[in-house]
């Protein structure tokens, strides 16, 4: 019997923690079925999971970024411009993906009237602004905010002011980041735990019946995902590095995928694609750039939910859309995605900003937000999988088309 903490070290540090999370994401949904009850106390792990990740996120981006410009050596190759280039057309042609789907199937809405107490922006420009004087935040606000733009603007700021320091500072700040990152690999080691509770508390909590009257548009919108997620992205991947997408594409998923589907948080899904990143062997001055960007700017999945809940909004009301307008709705949902970490209440909030291109007003639109919160247990994290995982997909294709080797890529 004393033997029994020792094998149990030994067989969880043996067995990968994909395959513990998936044991815990099964024992969540038994244990919801058989005891409701206790699932629901269950969820304190998931809280507390999703807390510490989000907690270490924004000190992890802050040195990891720090410490890899103060150190980065001359002539030493970066790839983040065409990374940005990658995130920039997945999130566009996610919006078309969105659109198109909408056509196809179109979906009418039974409007709520209840509605959200946060106000939406009044347009573009009140989004862009939001994004230009997070760059300019406080950085110790930054910090305990998770305003990840405003941390890297002062990370990349400090970075290249630490390359004229000493080399003492310099190894410092290097030591510094390791540290930093050795807890995060601690609490994602949590990861089977925390998925235990979300998986356990979600599913006693909320069920699934409310999600019946909407299973249409859930359709609709998880399987735009699905296709972007399997068709769109591995076309992508396969134009940047000419051999067979899938492998990179399934493990992303995976490894990636699955913790943001449940902690259904891009921001506390950072640490998880970091590590990942480190262990395809990807370049450091490369990921720990590119990832906590994406975070922010890489919303393929929010820019599916704009345009998917503004047209159920359309066709609810009988609007008629022609192709001009609908190529104008792609537009403003990736310019709005892009946005949507700068606005409270994230992609939803920015549905009346794209139904006021229709004419729709703010009163209908909020009731569509509504209606947006009611299926958000699987809209949000089905988008926060797709975005979150496409970042390290993207980052991964970028370093392999340039010539660079991926340790785990096959």
């Amino acid at each position: 019997m004393s033997d029994l903490p020792s094998r149990t070290f030994r067989f969880l540090s043996r067995t990968s923690l994909v395959a513990q999370i998936i044991v815990g994401l099964v024992a969540g949904g038994v244990l919801a079925l058989l005891v409701p009850s206790a699932a629901q106390s269950a969820g304190l792990l998931g809280d507390l999971f999703v807390a510490a990740l989000k907690a270490v996120a924004p000190v992890l981006v802050f040195v990891l970024v720090t410490a890899s410009l103060a150190n980065h050596k001359r002539g030493q190759p970066t790839h983040v411009r065409p990374i940005i280039l990658l995130y920039a057309l997945g999130t566009i042609s996610a919006a078309v993906v969105g659109v198109t789907a909408s056509f196809l199937f179109p979906t009418e809405l039974t409007l709520v009237s209840q509605t959200t107490d946060v106000t939406p922006p009044s347009g573009v420009t009140g989004v862009l602004q939001t994004l230009l004087f997070n760059v300019v935040d406080n950085p110790v606000r930054a910090l305990i905010s998770g305003n990840f733009i405003g941390i890297l603007a002062w990370a990349i700021g400090l970075g290249f002011a630490f390359r004229h320091a000493g080399e003492s500072t310099r190894q410092l700040v290097s030591d510094l980041s390791d540290g930093v990152t050795l807890i995060v690999k601690v609490v994602i080691r949590l990861a089977p735990l925390g998925v235990f509770g979300l998986v356990a508390s979600t599913l006693a909590e909320s069920g699934f019946e409310t999600l019946l009257g909407y299973l249409q548009l859930l359709l609709v919108l998880v399987g735009s995902m699905l296709f972007m997620a399997l068709v769109i992205n591995p076309l992508i991947v396969y134009w940047q590095i000419r051999r067979n997408p899938y492998p990179l594409v399934f493990m992303c998923l995976r490894e990636s995928g699955i913790t943001a589907f449940f902690t259904r948080s891009s921001a506390a899904n950072i640490p998880v694609n970091l590590q990942l990143c480190q262990r395809l062997g990807l370049h450091k001055d490369t990921y720990s750039v590119s990832i906590p960007l994406g975070a922010t700017i890489n919303m393929g999945g929010a820019a599916i939910t704009i345009s998917v809940l503004t047209l159920a909004a359309v066709h609810t009301l009988g609007v008629a859309v022609d192709l001009p307008t609908a190529l104008l709705l792609s537009l403003l949902a990736s310019v709005c995605a892009c946005g949507a970490s700068g606005v409270a209440g994230g992609s939803l909030l920015l549905i009346p900003l794209a139904c006021s291109l229709f004419g729709i007003s703010n009163d209908l639109a909020m009731q569509v937000v509504a209606v947006g919160f009611i299926i958000g247990v699987v809209q949000d994290s089905a988008e926060t999988a797709l975005n979150s995982s496409t970042d390290v997909l993207f980052t991964a294709a970028s370093c392999l088309a340039h010539g660079d080797t991926v340790e785990a890529d096959g």
